[in-house]
């Protein structure tokens, strides 16, 4: 294989949400908890994973989706946006990135919910 990738698509898409924490009061318990709802409920919601920095300042939610008709269903979710309008009463700042997955792969040793294009490398 050269360095260039290959015209195989995945057909998958990421929005990483990207936060700063603030306060977080039992509403936003309640709301967060809907949306996570909203995203399982999807037909082409294909998982989540989350992160968060050593220190704890900055956090990271992925979620996974098989088109982007979905994405966009979930974007416009009544709870989504209700979130969305009160996003500064619980985070001190945020980002969103939503990346087309072109490429996936690892060595195999723990699942992912993206598909490992490569079989497990053996020492």
């Amino acid at each position: 294989m050269t360095g260039r990738l290959s015209n195989h698509k995945l057909l998958m898409y990421c929005t990483s949400f990207i936060w700063e924490p603030g306060s977080y009061d039992a509403e936003f318990h309640q709301l967060n908890a809907a949306i996570d709802q909203v995203a399982q409920s999807l037909p082409g919601f294909l998982g989540a994973e989350s992160w968060q920095s050593a220190d704890g300042t900055r956090r990271c939610a992925s979620y996974y989706w098989a088109d982007l008709a979905t994405l966009q269903a979930f974007a416009v979710h009544p709870a989504h946006l209700e979130a969305k309008r009160q996003y500064s009463r619980w985070y001190n700042g945020y980002h969103i990135v939503v990346s087309e997955i072109v490429r996936s792969y690892g060595d195999g040793a723990f699942p992912h919910i993206t598909p490992n294009e490569r079989r497990r490398l053996v020492a």
